[in-house]
């Protein structure tokens, strides 16, 4: 079941994260266009950001992982959300005031807005394989199996986002759903850790009562 719980979780970080790089794209358009610079921006950005998330999710996993903090990280991700749902546009226009180039103000426009939750975002790969890890033998093939479901989840959120979610909600909207999904992943995280645990000190506790 815990494998599974983490198999369904690293599913929806791939599908979120390219769900919120689609969004960048619908965002920035009114300020800087949808030229190639603008999504050259946009992919430096999360490319940047999720080189980093991959590089400090790898050193944290190695702090005694467990699924409170995988929790943590998932919720985390959400709360970063909140920046891009409020200010997203203020922010655009301020830096559009004072960088009219698309290259430059959309470069610098997705690093406020898109920097930080991409990098939270990106740290949940390299967790979710150390929490799946049981032997260095199966490693490469868990790895390998878990970039498997991630990505399978960013290309059905490519395809979701990019042929529906645009067409029937508003950009906040799917901000609002990613967010969401985020946010309850990061709580059944949490509830399926406290459930563990339980059914873990359970069998401690009636070996104690029994060995009395």
């Amino acid at each position: 079941m815990r494998k599974l719980v983490i198999i369904l979780l690293a599913f929806c970080a791939g599908f979120s994260i390219m769900s919120f790089e689609l969004l960048g794209g619908r965002m920035l358009a009114p300020f800087f266009g949808s030229s190639v610079y603008v999504w050259g921006s946009i992919i430096t950005v999360f490319m940047l950001a999720l080189s980093l998330g991959y590089l400090i999710g790898g050193k944290l996993s190695l702090n005694s992982p467990n699924l409170n903090k995988f929790a943590i990280i998932f919720i985390s991700a959400a709360i970063s959300l909140l920046p891009a749902i409020y200010f997203a546009e203020p922010l655009f226009e301020f830096v559009f005031q004072y960088i009219e180039d698309p290259r430059y103000g959309s470069l610098v426009a997705a690093s406020l807005v898109f920097l930080i939750p991409s990098i939270i975002l990106g740290m949940i790969a390299p967790y979710s394989v150390r929490l799946l890890t049981v032997s260095a033998d199966s490693s490469g093939q868990t790895a390998g199996f878990l970039y498997f479901v991630s990505t399978l989840g960013s290309a059905i959120g490519t395809i979701m986002t990019s042929f529906y979610l645009v067409l029937w909600m508003e950009v906040n909207q799917i901000l609002w759903l990613i967010f969401s999904i985020l946010l309850s992943a990061g709580l059944i995280a949490f509830c399926h850790s406290v459930l563990l645990n339980k059914s873990t000190n359970k069998p401690n506790l009636n070996a104690a009562v029994s060995n009395q």
